[in-house]
């Protein structure tokens, strides 16, 4: 059994025993790391913690996937150690935490390329551009676009079936940001999940489904999915439709769909020496675990620097309060806080 199936199975594990915690419960473990939030960074975050735990038997990490907005929820009260987040935080989401006390350390471990996917038999999509993309997703087209036709001509007089993060994902709040041109704005008919598996298979079984998701999803699922070079229309690069890979995201041509994710640490949680240890472990070894579940390393600077930041419990986002922000460079970021 390959280690992503395993994260899977670990993940549904992990959602039951969240409202365990929720419960009151006490886990039987001695000491306990409690983390929750996106389903793109889970697969890393507990990459992490299973190879933690070999070296660590007596610290448990429990990993949810209540998607980013519903991790922040829970973080903001107090309720979790670290949320995992595929977004920056948003100024609710600080405003909560401010009024629970809770102070962060926001430190990015990866990069991921939104990926755009359709069922393998489509056989007339070879590329989307931007703007196709706003016109099938924008909130006005529900109910109004339905069918492939209506997208390009050429393309089948067929209906369209959407498939894509529900409304706590962070990458529903980047998707929507970047190409809708406001976070959240976006259609409804479309079946939603938290669970990016359960979009995988929606679109696996549905020859006219387009649907998108984190790039390490595909990358885990690709001989029955089809993914979508997409094209900015961006004169200036002269480069046409971009699939999203470790070179295009790194090298930054896939845009505007890339971006940086991240962990949140509570600094009350970050003098516990089972967070502090698991921390510190994640941001040493996140690198080749990254790679391993299909997503793109940070720099060996970044890595560095994140865990200067995190040591120095320097808190707050380096993105103020201003969100998600297209074409960010980490290196460049973190480099202004040192």
């Amino acid at each position: 059994m390959n280690r992503f199936l395993r994260l899977s199975i670990f993940g549904i594990m992990a959602i039951f025993l969240s409202c365990v915690f929720s419960a009151g419960e006490v886990f039987a473990a001695s000491k306990l790391v409690k983390i929750d939030g996106s389903s793109t960074v889970f697969p890393i975050t507990e990459a992490v913690a299973e190879e933690f735990q070999k070296q660590y038997s007596g610290i448990k990490v429990m990993v949810g996937i209540s998607g980013t907005g519903g991790g922040f929820k829970r973080f903001g009260r107090g309720e979790t150690d670290i949320s995992d987040a595929s977004r920056p935080i948003k100024p609710k989401e600080v405003d909560l935490a401010k009024e629970n006390n809770i102070k962060y350390i926001e430190l990015p471990v990866a990069y991921d390329g939104l990926s755009v996917i359709v069922n393998p038999k489509n056989t007339w999509v070879d590329y989307l551009t931007v703007k196709e993309l706003k016109k099938l997703w924008e909130p006005s087209s529900q109910g109004v676009i339905t069918k492939w036709s209506q997208i390009r001509e050429g393309f089948p007089d067929k209906e369209i079936r959407l498939f894509g993060p529900g409304t706590d994902s962070g990458t529903f709040d980047y998707f929507t940001e970047v190409i809708c041109g406001k976070s959240a704005a976006s259609r409804g008919d479309y079946t939603a999940s938290e669970d990016d598996n359960v979009l995988v298979e929606g679109i696996a079984s549905d020859t006219q489904a387009l649907g998108y998701f984190g790039l390490a999803y595909y990358e885990q699922n690709k001989d029955k999915l089809k993914i979508v070079p997409i094209d900015d229309e961006n004169d200036a690069n002269g480069i046409g439709p971009i699939t999203p890979s470790l070179k295009s995201v790194m090298d930054d041509t896939y845009q505007p769909l890339a971006r940086p994710i991240f962990i949140y640490v509570s600094t009350k949680a970050a003098e516990k020496d089972e967070v502090k240890k698991f921390v510190e472990f994640y941001l040493k070894n996140a690198k080749d675990l990254v790679t391993e579940v299909g997503y793109i390393p940070l720099s060996d600077e970044s890595y560095k620097a994140a865990l200067e930041r995190f040591q120095k419990r320097i808190t707050g986002s380096v993105f103020g309060r201003k969100g998600a922000t297209v074409g960010v460079k980490m290196e460049e970021l973190l480099r202004m806080e040192r």
